[in-house]
């Protein structure tokens, strides 16, 4: 199954200070699930910029120190653009639960950006759980995310 219980995984986690609250949340979540957590910050909801925690996020998968990561953000929108900036990062925005399987199943996204003004803690909680149990389906799918790869390699 695509949505069995899934092995503990590194993963890292950001937010800027209007995903402050989600974050911590969803990092104390991640820990009580066993999962190996590298929190980037923020460390309040005092302002900063979203485009910081997401190239700290989009380097810790650059180098293989996690395997995936979650940004939160206002909205997500800013952090999955940011995070998309960089070679490698398929960062996707998770609005509902159907949509964050599909973008683990067929585009292999490593990244998941959340709302904290579009998601409930709950509804984050299950998406992140849907992202972190859902396997890359390959196949052609495959093919297409080697497309992304070769775009990314084309436009250095």
């Amino acid at each position: 199954s695509t949505t069995s219980k899934s092995p503990s995984l590194h993963i890292a986690i950001g937010a800027d200070h209007a995903g402050f609250h989600l974050k911590e949340s969803l990092r104390r979540q991640l820990t009580s699930q066993g999962h190996e957590v590298m929190d980037f910050g923020t460390d309040s909801d005092q302002s900063t910029d979203y485009p910081d925690y997401a190239q700290a996020v989009g380097h810790a998968i650059q180098t293989g120190a996690v395997e995936r990561g979650i940004l939160v953000c206002k909205t997500g929108v800013g952090m999955s653009i940011a995070a998309n900036k960089m070679r490698g990062i398929r960062a996707a925005l998770g609005v509902t639960n159907e949509e964050v399987e599909l973008v683990r199943r067929h585009n292999d996204a490593n990244v998941l950006a959340i709302g904290e003004v579009l998601s409930t803690p709950d509804q984050a909680a299950g998406m992140v759980d849907i992202f972190l149990k859902t396997e890359f389906e390959g196949g052609r799918h495959a093919r297409r995310v080697g497309k992304i790869t070769q775009i990314e390699e084309q436009n250095r």
